[in-house]
């Protein structure tokens, strides 16, 4: 007996066929369609700024090597934070302090940097960089700590204290600096910002590139025994073989990519002299490769990742987030595990303000400024909850690469800043309504 709706058309037959194929597919593969739907708006924004260029002015500077290198490099900062705020929005929790504490740490980093260490060590000295980032990570992780102090054990909804944290440590980076900007910092600290001498070269990026994708098939391999060990269902072979080929060829795609984008001539000429090279620059490609801040934001990714789905820290989270009763009756310390997360919160903000302030070769008082935003944003479009209990790290990253597609494309085509709040805020609204009806949905 058919159970073809009576009245159904051919087309609407064809239709509701293609539908349960497309779910097929997506239940064999376990892709989560809310990534997929996030790949495809990111495409769409892409494609969109890219004819819009072509249109007006005659030719596309949006899907070029350049941009998308730069666009890379300029999504760092946001998406090592981004990491973070999921874990703090899971617990139900947020953080509108973290552009200030970017800013704050990164004034303490360029004032012990510029003015304190080479006081000491001397001007060039080796360790400079290494001290400076080890003060950067510890003043971030203290900010951190006693702002979910705050939380945990004194009660303060974390909309308050993250609210006069975004004023006090703003305040406290001007005070410290009396509004001065500090720079140049150390040579080898600004590597750590990209740039041409910021960058690893072709070479070892696709050594990378490789890592990666045998790093890919072995956990796709090692998921799949371990799915067999505990009798749990098995993935088909060829959703498998395809989220294989799909993870490796993202990857070595993504290594082409920076391969592509040469040193400017001018850096090229300035490596010829310095090191005595007699072939013409004008013969010579160097190729940028992996920028250092984006080798970075991968690691933070998959730590990140771990931490949230492979320890008892991160289960903890997401119960808290779930249910902070039924986790606090189950035994779960949730006073401390919160004063860890807005810690680690802490932490990779100032693991951002090492990458910021060495990007940009100094520490303002303007560092981070409405970057609070931008990091809520990427949680939130990335799938992070605000009723708490769901987010993915990797969401969240992809969230930070849409919100700076979208500043990065706005600028190209020349729409001032305030357009270009409007659409920020837009978009986190509208991010935030999806976000419920996928929830009333789901229920």
């Amino acid at each position: 007996m058919s159970n073809t709706p009576t009245g159904a058309t051919p087309a609407m037959q064809h239709m509701q066929a293609q539908e349960g194929a497309f779910a097929r597919f997506l239940k064999a593969t376990e892709i989560d369609s809310r990534l997929l739907g996030m790949a495809g708006a990111l495409l769409l924004i892409w494609i969109g700024f890219h004819l819009y260029g072509l249109i007006v002015n005659g030719f596309g500077a949006f899907l070029t090597p350049r941009n998308l290198w730069n666009l890379s490099v300029q999504t760092a900062s946001i998406g090592i934070m981004a990491t973070g705020m999921v874990l703090i929005i899971v617990t139900r929790h947020i953080d509108l302090s973290v552009g200030s504490v970017l800013g704050f740490t990164a004034m303490c980093m360029g004032i012990f940097q510029v003015w304190v260490l080479p006081e000491w060590l001397g001007l060039g000295h080796p360790m400079i960089w290494i001290l400076t980032v080890l003060l950067g990570l510890a003043v971030g992780t203290l900010v951190g700590a006693f702002q979910g102090w705050l939380v945990a054990y004194l009660g303060i909804p974390a909309f308050i204290v993250t609210l006069g944290g975004l004023l006090v440590w703003r305040g406290a980076a001007f005070m410290l600096a009396r509004g001065e900007t500090i720079s140049p910092v150390d040579t080898t600290f600004a590597l750590l910002g990209g740039g041409p001498y910021g960058s690893v070269g072709a070479t070892w990026s696709w050594v990378i590139g490789i890592i990666a994708c045998l790093g890919v098939i072995a956990l796709i391999y090692f998921g799949r025994q371990q799915r067999k060990r505990f009798q749990f269902p098995l993935r088909p072979m060829w959703a498998e073989y395809f989220m294989g080929a799909l993870g490796c060829g993202l990857i070595l795609g993504f290594v082409w990519l920076v391969d592509s984008y040469p040193w400017p001539i001018g850096i090229v000429r300035q490596y010829v002299e310095a090191n005595g090279i007699t072939t013409p620059p004008e013969e010579l490609y160097i190729a940028h490769g992996f920028a250092i801040p984006v080798l970075i934001l991968i690691v933070v990714g998959i730590v990140m990742t771990f931490i949230a789905t492979r320890t008892t820290f991160g289960r903890y989270v997401f119960a808290i987030g779930g249910n902070p009763e039924a986790a606090e009756l189950a035994g779960i310390n949730t006073r401390w595990v919160t004063v860890k997360i807005f810690a680690l919160m802490g932490f990779l903000a100032g693991l951002a303000a090492v990458v910021a302030s060495a990007r940009l070769n100094s520490a303002t008082n303007a560092l981070g400024t409405l970057d609070e935003l931008y990091v809520i944003a990427a949680a939130v479009i990335g799938g992070t909850s605000l009723a708490g209990g769901v987010g993915t790290i990797y969401g969240a990253i992809l969230g930070a690469l849409v919100m700076q597609s979208l500043q990065s494309g706005m600028v190209l085509i020349g729409f001032d800043a305030a357009i270009q709040q409007i659409v920020v805020g837009f978009v986190l609204v509208v991010a935030v309504w999806l976000d419920t009806i996928y929830r009333r949905n789901a229920k």
